[in-house]
């Protein structure tokens, strides 16, 4: 009776869902505590974000509402891009677009689309059109050599004269040059010189510079005339922060003036970050760190708010620190200092790292091992390679193979493996052999190495795969979901989980709450 009953049951599903053919392919959807949803029957489905979810079944795409029914053919045989809110699909015929509401924006026979986030510039030989999603219009803007859509928004747009704006005020007006730096703005190039312009297609400076470089965010180095400037952008204009008729040098992201040829301020995007007579020297030491040695022999640390060292004689090169302690060299040998330049850990260490959670990573030799802040040494020097430490544990290597160690330099589990890597969760990917395993935050193995593939998805759950079939397992590596599927997606929009199963097959049963059979057996 209770095999009876399960044929019953399924007939019902598949009847209500999707005709009955032998070795179908379906979808169980279930719900994010592994309780099953319903059934629904596709060749594919992929999930793009957090509002699209798309389809293909009797070799059409299509766009599927939040219950994957289909409400919208979308006119491809596959879907080339993604971009929010932005469906690119592929056809016959070439390239469409459509919004991932629905709305269609250029059938599938365009040569190129390229995407802004309300704007879409589709090409088609050297024809280009945009659409704009404020007008909600379609318009031909010209035929060019080449158009792209700018970071900022506008398109800039390459022919035989030059360049030009072709959806600016003015979009006749040539160029000679058009660049584009960040998503605010474009450096135009004229006969006169070099300007900015904004997102409207609008100056907000003129273009009468002789020299103009983009620095970060909103900055600019120019030069013009015999004037050194820094320019800071804004929306409607382009205000000059700092003005100078010295000297000023841009080396990669290094600005320094020079004052009647001599070496006299550190610069930063809009001003002065250090002026000070008798510097001899500065040299990058990370980013936006400098070393600055002075004629009395001293070295001090700057940083973008000031001093982090303040200059200290009997040092050659301080690093960038943490936990107020700094990595220093001296006499070839590295050693730690403090704020005030005073050495707190002697110099003895051919290599040396900063510290985190009152360790620091030292090497002597070839080999690597931990000390205090007080200079003990309390992972002795054995590891080929070492990490920092991460809530009390680190990622250390020896003789070819990678372990986890705590603050005691204790291995955890007694294990070694090929690569141990640190995830944003704090979990730890481990792999042996070309196969993955799993250690959750607290050093425990959730499983040994034995996947092709290993995703933590969301708290509890964890995508495995062997070969071809995909399962689920919990913290505890029980199986949630049977190594069994053909592919398992997760709707994180829905908090939903849908696995690609072919529905009637004899080795594999399903219980009155639909669960395979093998639902909770361990992983490993």
């Amino acid at each position: 009776m209770k095999i009876i009953k399960y044929f019953k049951k399924i007939f019902l599903i598949c009847s209500l869902l999707f005709p009955i053919i032998a070795n179908s392919q379906s979808w169980e959807i279930y719900d994010h505590k592994l309780n099953l949803k319903s059934r629904i029957a596709y060749d594919q489905i992929n999930i793009l974000g957090e509002s699209v979810r798309v389809s293909t079944a009797n070799k059409q795409l299509r766009l599927l509402s939040k219950d994957y029914k289909p409400f919208l053919d979308l006119k491809g045989e596959s879907v080339y891009q993604y971009l929010e809110p932005w469906l690119i699909v592929k056809g016959p015929d070439g390239l469409g677009a459509f919004h991932e509401y629905g709305e269609e924006i250029f059938t599938p026979d365009y040569d190129d689309i390229q995407i802004f986030y309300t704007r879409l510039l589709a090409k088609k030989g050297n024809d280009f059109w945009v659409y704009d999603r404020m007008k909600r219009s379609v318009e031909m803007i010209g035929t060019f050599e080449n158009a792209i859509l700018a970071k900022n928004g506008q398109i800039i747009a390459k022919s035989e004269k030059g360049y030009s704006l072709p959806i600016s005020s003015n979009p006749y007006k040539t160029f000679g040059d058009l660049r584009e730096v960040n998503e605010n703005f474009i450096i135009s190039h004229e006969t006169t010189g070099y300007g900015l312009i904004n997102r409207e297609g609008k100056y907000i400076l003129d273009p009468i510079i002789d020299e103009m470089t983009y620095l970060d965010e909103d900055y600019f180095y120019a030069f013009d005339g015999n004037q050194y400037m820094l320019i800071h952008a804004r929306e409607e204009r382009a205000d000059i922060k700092y003005t100078s008729y010295h000297k000023i040098t841009l080396e990669n992201t290094m600005m320094l003036e020079y004052i009647h040829g001599k070496l006299r301020r550190v610069m930063k995007k809009d001003g002065i970050l250090l002026d000070m007579t008798g510097i001899e020297q500065v040299k990058l030491v990370g980013k936006e760190k400098y070393n600055v040695y002075s004629r009395e022999k001293k070295v001090g640390l700057l940083g973008i708010n000031g001093w982090e060292v303040t200059p200290t004689l009997n040092v050659e090169k301080i690093l960038p620190g943490n936990e107020n302690l700094y990595p220093s060299l001296k006499s070839g040998k590295f050693g730690f200092i403090d704020k005030q330049g005073s050495w707190t850990i002697q110099n003895s260490f051919d290599e040396v790292l900063p510290f985190y959670e009152g360790l620091a990573a030292v090497r002597s030799s070839e080999k690597w091992g931990y000390v205090n802040v007080q200079g003990q040494m309390i992972i002795g020097n054995e590891y080929d390679a070492v990490g920092r430490f991460y809530k009390g544990l680190a990622v250390v290597q020896k003789n070819g193979s990678s372990h986890l160690i705590d603050k005691n330099g204790n291995i955890l589990n007694d294990k070694s493996f090929d690569r141990v890597s640190l995830l944003p969760d704090n979990y730890y990917i481990t792999e042996s052999n070309g196969v993955f395993g799993l250690i959750n935050s607290m050093g425990i193995e959730v499983v040994e190495p034995q996947f092709d593939e290993l995703r933590k998805e969301d708290h509890n759950i964890i995508l495995v795969r062997k070969g071809d079939k995909y399962g689920v397992i919990d913290e505890n590596g029980n199986y949630v979901l049977p190594l069994y599927y053909k592919n398992i997606l997760f709707d994180n929009a829905s908090k939903l989980i849908l696995a690609e199963d072919n529905y009637i097959n004899p080795d594999v049963r399903i219980d009155d709450n639909g669960n395979k059979n093998n639902k909770k057996r361990r992983a490993d």
